[in-house]
């Protein structure tokens, strides 16, 4: 959609003047007590939040300059940019979108990827509570659907994929309780929003009697609802990993023609919302004062070597390829038919656009790809625990690997996780690099090895909690671990090119073409959301754990 070119960002002093124009900068300073005795005055009646999984602040900020016309120009030009954004560690898309809802790292929301562990719960399947050994896997990806190979997830519907948008809006009932966790106290399957240890800004908002939607890629995102379990009226959740109807390559994240198709369902449910209807254009309920979606586009153009007859990845450092560029544009037209819809219906002087991203991907430089197949190291690392100790089992209990290494032990002593450690830092090996080619590594790709409770530490949790990794890897930059040559960037880690995300206010409440060079975080998201609406961002559990101020919106 055609915009006016952006007006040259305005300095942080500036930003502040302006800001301040705008109405008190309550933000800036910490949150003060719980249930303060007067909310804020509404400034917007709906906010709609935009999530751009793999998208850089060098990627907006490319695209932009190259394209002062764009929609994203034009969204940034109408409010208030934060240049030094920063995504949870780790920066995986669970951890990062719970932190956009909750105002809280995974320390406090208890969510460190989308496949954990937990030493306190129960394995799936267990009927004999009494007698069950605490230890269990948490898997919050396609595999909780009842048929992950469908795209409605086992809703059996007709005529898909023409037919998803006619998807339920509680995907609960699409997760097969079967491959829950199981509760010890209850002795019963915990569902994903059970598993949240805090609540969410839907929670909140349904609390105030306000409606709220969202769209995204698992029925597992059931976890937004927040502990309520009602927090979110209307949840579109197609399966992004299931088979992809008409094409060969397999799940709609193999070929970016169909990731792009696949996030068009859930851009079209947008637009329902905003004309009024629900995700289905089923029922007329009027426009969510919260809502969004999640895209998955750019993402899978940055991890795929090639698809569409198109180079994917970055072409040299922070400079995107041709399939990064074409959904950077994908993307952009989403936003601007989101904004022109917004006009139509007279909805945009009452509406918030919020665009981050709940991680980015590493390496934009695809010369430093170092791809390295972790099934060894961990191999060799339970074979050397079960040679030191005989008559012992795997001390591996579950292992998330990434850009980054997670690993929780069977023995969680200190003996154990210096074992552990010192045996990751001692191995050497060789992977491949962008090309294929051989490449070695050292120290298993690691930069830093964090065990026991400088892991927990790390993620600012409790040491002993049930949780927390017992191994935390930050890993040597361009390591990504994978068995194969498939993938050429992922995410997770704590560098720059995982964490450092776009952060965009625009719209109702924001002062036009301002730029905030300070570092702030995603999960300040959460409470601005809250502020803007009118409502008590103490009422926000990780915003009191946490002291996580609002942004400076108004």
């Amino acid at each position: 959609m055609s915009r006016r070119p952006a007006h040259p960002a305005r300095s942080v002093t500036a930003a502040a003047a302006a800001l301040a124009a705008v109405g008190a900068l309550t933000a800036a300073a910490a949150p003060g007590p719980a249930h303060a005795s007067a909310h804020p005055r509404p400034a917007a009646r709906h906010v709609l939040l935009l999530s751009v999984d793999g998208l850089h602040q060098s990627d907006l900020a490319w695209y932009i300059a190259r394209h002062p016309h764009s929609a994203l120009a034009g969204l940034t030009a109408g409010g208030v940019q934060y240049t030094h954004a920063a995504t949870t560690n780790p920066s995986d898309s669970f951890p990062g979108m719970i932190g956009q809802l909750t105002g809280g790292g995974p320390g406090t929301t208890g969510v460190y990827y989308d496949d954990t562990y937990s030493s306190a719960l129960l394995p799936a399947g267990t009927t004999d509570c009494a007698g069950a050994k605490p230890g269990a896997e948490v898997d919050l990806t396609e595999d909780l659907d009842r048929n992950k190979d469908s795209l409605d997830a086992g809703q059996g519907l007709s005529g898909l994929p023409g037919s998803i948008l006619q998807m339920t809006g509680d995907p609960a009932r699409l997760i097969d309780p079967s491959k829950l966790p199981v509760d010890p106290t209850t002795c019963r399957p915990l569902y994903p929003h059970s598993y949240l240890r805090v609540n969410t800004v839907f929670d909140v908002v349904r609390t105030a009697g306000l409606r709220t939607a969202w769209s995204d890629k698992h029925a597992a995102y059931d976890i937004l609802d927040g502990p309520s379990g009602h927090g979110i009226q209307d949840l579109f959740t197609p399966e992004i990993n299931s088979k992809a109807i008409g094409y060969d390559a397999g799940d709609w994240t193999k070929d970016n023609a169909a990731t792009e198709q696949y996030d068009g369902y859930k851009a079209q449910a947008v637009l329902n919302e905003i004309d009024g209807y629900d995700h289905s254009r089923t029922h007329k309920v009027g426009t969510p004062a919260v809502f969004g979606m999640n895209f998955q586009s750019v993402s899978t153009a940055q991890k795929l070597p090639t698809s569409d007859g198109l180079t994917g990845g970055y072409q040299a450092k922070g400079v995107p390829g041709p399939l990064v560029v074409k959904n950077l544009d994908f993307v952009d037209r989403q936003v601007g038919a989101f904004v022109a819809e917004l006009r139509e219906r007279h909805l945009a002087d009452s509406t918030t656009v919020i665009l981050s991203a709940k991680h980015g991907q590493w390496p934009t430089d695809p010369t430093a790809l170092t791809r390295i197949d972790d099934g060894p190291l961990l191999d060799g690392l339970n074979a050397a625990w079960k040679a030191a100790h005989p008559g012992s089992g795997d001390l591996v209990a579950h292992a998330v690997d990434d850009d980054a290494m997670l690993i929780w032990l069977t023995d969680r002593s200190p003996a154990a996780t210096g074992f552990a450690k010192d045996y990751l830092l001692a191995r050497s090996g060789t992977g491949n690099d962008i090309d294929g080619k051989a490449k070695p590594f050292t120290a298993s790709g690691l930069q830093a090895l964090y065990a026991g409770a400088d892991a927990a530490r790390y993620f600012h949790a409790r040491p002993g909690d049930s949780r927390v990794p017992d191994l935390a890897g930050v890993a040597q930059y361009g390591v990504v671990y994978t068995g194969g040559k498939g993938k050429i960037a992922e995410h997770g880690g704590a560098h720059a090119d995982d964490l450092d995300v776009p952060l965009v206010v625009s719209g109702a409440a924001a002062p036009h073409g301002v730029r905030v060079d300070g570092p702030v975080h995603t999960t300040q998201i959460a409470p601005t959301i809250l502020r803007l609406l009118g409502l008590d961002p103490q009422d926000l559990d990780a915003v009191r754990i946490e002291h996580t101020p609002a942004l400076p919106v108004r």
